[in-house]
């Protein structure tokens, strides 16, 4: 369970460093995206304008190539041919072909395009008696020479093969074919020098997507750490305000971290300790004048024994009893109210177990549900009266109690449900004060239930009181699982 909420932890984008990481790295990649954009556009215009320039200058040493075996007889040209091949070829392979041979083109690019429109366009400026000029590219593997049936590869090497090939690259050739008459045409095939041996050019390649990555990484691992710092900060300030109203003294944080927070954990520690004054002060006084007033009652009644009016007497020793239990009803909500005992490990399922176990004596009352461990850091005592005092009312006017016991990472839920008459939905919080009753019986003083919410929220938790559709009255506890 722990390692399930830890991973649902790390990809919750509602904490505040897992939400800086999405925001550093969407401005990361956006930030990139437009360099990697304004590269990718420069450095095509370079390329273009390079291929252009070299594909021109290649274009006249085919025009010059054209224009001396035009100037050569007939007879000669094969001859010429047959010594460079037997010499190991030139820069270019050159054959003179009876027909056009087929190109099998490759796709198509941007700088494909501005390499064959620069060759035609300077072959068609220095070669006026020609018929017609054709220029694309051709696979090494595809590529045919002499006669549509022969391919590069069967061929002799010494012909054209280290001329027309780059292994392990294997670029496009260039083809140019050129029509000097019917039934004659000029054969030219050459590589690409470098670095216009591939005519794709890549959004990002393989050393720019690895500093890319490793840069994003080392961004992303410092701006965790940095985030984890200022965040420690956060997560102390709120389990101290979360653990505020449960202990005796305020423990004061550190100031650490960024300004902001530092001016946020002193003036939190400033209200611990006035919250804590303030409390002890009103508890002090509140004591106090609740152990004053039973001296003037004890006079007062000792008085209304020397009145002669029995009737008189009577009513005044009446209103003497209800002002003395209003008092120790006072009494008793501040002592079971009291919080200052020390945090302990408190197991939920045996407190309960236990005092179910005193009210199932002589009949079953309590029926006590849970199906594994349950334990809180809190204050026994308080726990153990909070929960006796709603086991109490509800076999006491619902005859017997159902209790669910459960929790999740967060919270630990505690259902207390009888068969007794209910509340009425106007005075579900009304219960809660001091002194409202809604039973007619003198047992109690009305200050139970208050009693109950003062310890519940004492310990950071909330209770909600419903009615059962099928009648009697649900109490709702949930506490914050922190054990």
């Amino acid at each position: 369970m722990l390692s399930k909420f830890k991973i649902l932890h790390v990809f919750n984008p509602n904490f505040l460093v897992n939400r800086t990481l999405l925001l550093t790295l969407a401005a990361v990649i956006c930030a990139q995206g437009i360099v990697m954009t304004v590269m990718y556009r420069d450095a095509k215009l370079q390329q273009v304008e390079g291929i252009q320039s070299v594909s021109s200058n290649m274009a006249g040493m085919f025009a010059s190539t054209v224009t001396f075996f035009q100037s050569l007889p007939v007879r000669y040209r094969h001859i010429i041919l047959d010594q460079v091949r037997n010499m190991g070829g030139t820069r270019f392979f050159v054959s003179i072909n009876k027909e056009k041979l087929i190109v099998e083109p490759v796709p198509d690019s941007s700088l494909k395009r501005a390499s064959v429109h620069t060759v035609k366009d300077v072959l068609k400026h220095k070669l006026n008696n020609v018929q017609s000029i054709h220029v694309d590219f051709s696979k090494p593997e595809r590529l045919r020479l002499i006669k549509n049936d022969i391919f590069l590869s069967d061929l002799p090497k010494s012909w054209a093969y280290q001329t027309l090939t780059l292994e392990p690259l294997n670029p496009p050739v260039l083809v140019v074919q050129i029509e000097l008459k019917p039934d004659e045409w000029i054969y030219i095939a050459s590589l690409l020098p470098s670095p216009y041996i591939n005519l794709n050019i890549p959004f990002i390649n393989k050393e720019q997507l690895f500093s890319l990555i490793m840069s994003t990484i080392l961004l992303l691992m410092l701006t965790f750490f940095l985030m984890r710092k200022q965040v420690r900060p956060l997560n102390n300030l709120a389990r101290a305000a979360n653990e505020m109203s449960m202990v005796d003294e305020p423990k004061l944080l550190v100031e650490e971290g960024a300004e902001e927070v530092v001016i946020a954990t002193r003036a939190f520690n400033r209200m611990q300790l006035r919250i804590r004054r303030y409390i002890s002060d009103r508890e002090q006084l509140f004591s106090s004048i609740s152990h004053d007033l039973k001296t003037p009652i004890t006079r007062l009644r000792l008085r209304a024994e020397l009145l002669d009016d029995d009737t008189k007497r009577t009513k005044f020793n009446h209103d003497l009893d209800d002002l003395e239990m209003m008092v120790k009803g006072a009494l008793q909500c501040l002592r079971d109210t009291d919080l200052h005992e020390n945090d302990a490990p408190i197991d939920l399922v045996s407190e309960i177990q236990s005092i179910a176990d005193a009210y199932n004596i002589d009949a079953q009352r309590v029926f006590f549900y849970c199906d594994t461990e349950v334990s809180i850091i809190g204050k026994p005592l308080a726990i153990r009266r909070a929960c006796a005092n709603l086991i109490e009312n509800g076999v006491k006017y619902g005859e017997h109690v159902d209790i669910l016991l459960g929790k999740d990472e967060d919270w630990v839920y505690l259902s207390f449900a009888d068969k007794g008459p209910g509340i009425e939905n106007s005075k579900l919080e009304s219960v809660f004060e001091p002194y409202y009753r809604i039973a007619k019986d003198d047992s109690g003083h009305g200050l139970g239930l208050g009693i109950c919410r003062s310890i519940i929220h004492g310990h950071g938790g909330s209770i909600e009181l419903s009615n059962l559709e099928s009648g009697g009255l649900k109490v709702m506890i949930k506490l914050p699982n922190m054990s």
